[in-house]
């Protein structure tokens, strides 16, 4: 940490007689008087303090950048104050002085076989639990100093860029292989186990570097390297991984299919039965719409048949009553004529038998005496009455 020791003051020069005037310059130029080249000396001094001053922070006033943050110390009081905007500020000046820091996202790189500075430093090989090696082509840790902790990087750190220089090159290295090794070589090609593991190695790292003042944001992790069998295996492995992965796609696309199959079926299924449902549902109706219109058609037939049947049965009984009638008057004629006949006798009997002889054809054939002759008159009396004989 800077303080006053590092501007001692200028030594005073000691009261003595003035120094001999200079020689002439050759040519005969002009002599410089003394008050002037006293006054150039002195511009040039408090020049040099300004300069070292405004160098060393302690002009009084600190511009300080869009990616930075600053820390104010007064050396009288001992406070530090942090200043995380942009813009100028004003302090003490001597008596206090600034310091910028750089809050930007840094880069500290594990690449290659050698350290190549501070943030690049050699490859990250880790030994897994099952005694292999793997390693880590390119691994980058991405971190920033936590601008309301820039006091505590200055009083751990010290001033400048030298908080890129320790803390995360002392942990990163130690922690990333404790956290990598607790998987072995065939666990840590699991893309979700060292996804874990750098997970778990940011949470440590910043567990150690927030005490100073340092916040580790992302350790970038590519795909871990093996030895050469290794690799073979972890490829057959990987391999063997896809197929299976792919029959287990393959099984739960079948399982889905499946299923879409049944439930299309299903669906036909519960269709065509709403559809039958549907089809009985009409037939019901329509047959109870003909139940209906053959009840009325019944009823109707039936009104009709009954009124035919009481108009043929008036009818029939008019017909009746018309015979019954006819037949007792033609009775009453028969009786009238039977009582005629009673009356008048033989002589309606002679009239039937002229009515029935004028009807006969009588044959003239030669004479012949028949041995048995029969008379009219016997003919006559042995038929009975109003019948003619044959």
């Amino acid at each position: 940490m800077a303080d006053s020791s590092e501007f001692p003051s200028m030594p005073l020069r000691p009261k003595a007689s003035p120094p001999p005037p200079p020689p002439p310059l050759r040519g005969g130029g002009p002599k410089l008087p003394r008050g002037p080249l006293f006054l150039l000396g002195g511009a040039f001094v408090i020049a040099l303090l300004i300069v070292a001053a405004i160098a060393t922070g302690r002009a009084g006033i600190v511009e300080v950048d869009a990616k930075e943050v600053a820390v104010v110390v007064n050396y009288v009081t001992g406070s530090r104050t942090v200043i995380n905007r942009p813009g100028y500020t004003m302090f003490l000046p001597i008596l206090g002085q600034a310091f910028a820091f750089d809050k930007s996202p840094q880069k500290f790189l594990m690449e290659g076989e050698r350290d190549q500075g501070p943030s690049h430093v050699g490859k990250l090989t880790v030994r897994a639990k099952d005694g292999s090696n793997f390693w880590f082509e390119t691994l980058e840790i991405q971190y920033e100093i936590m601008p309301e902790k820039a006091d505590v990087v200055l009083q751990d750190s010290g001033p400048g860029e030298a908080f890129k220089y320790n803390w995360v090159r002392a942990y990163a290295r130690s922690i990333l292989r404790d956290e990598f090794g607790k998987f072995s070589s065939e666990e840590v090609a699991d893309p979700s186990n060292y996804s874990l593991a750098t997970m778990q190695s940011t949470e440590r790292l910043n567990a150690v570097l927030n005490e100073h003042g340092i916040l580790v944001r992302q350790i970038i992790t590519p795909k871990p390297k093996f030895e050469d069998r290794y690799e073979q295996t972890i490829e057959k492995r990987k391999v063997a991984d896809q197929t299976v992965q792919k029959l287990k796609t393959r099984a739960v696309q079948l399982e889905r299919e499946r299923e879409r199959r049944l439930a299309d079926i299903d669906r036909d299924q519960g269709t065509e039965y709403e559809l039958l449902l549907g089809q009985l549902e009409e037939k019901r109706i329509s047959a109870e719409k003909d139940a209906v219109r053959l009840s009325f058609d019944a009823d109707a037939f039936k009104i009709g048949e009954v009124a035919a049947g009481q108009a043929e049965e008036l009818n029939l009984i008019e017909q009746a009553r018309g015979m019954a009638e006819k037949a007792r008057k033609e009775a009453e004629g028969l009786r009238a004529r039977v009582e005629a006949v009673a009356k008048r006798g033989d002589v309606l009997v002679r009239e039937a038998l002229a009515h029935k002889f004028a009807s006969i054809i009588f044959e003239i054939i030669p004479y012949r005496r028949d041995p048995a002759p029969i008379r009219i008159e016997h003919l006559g009396a042995s038929a009975p009455v109003g019948e003619v004989p044959r």
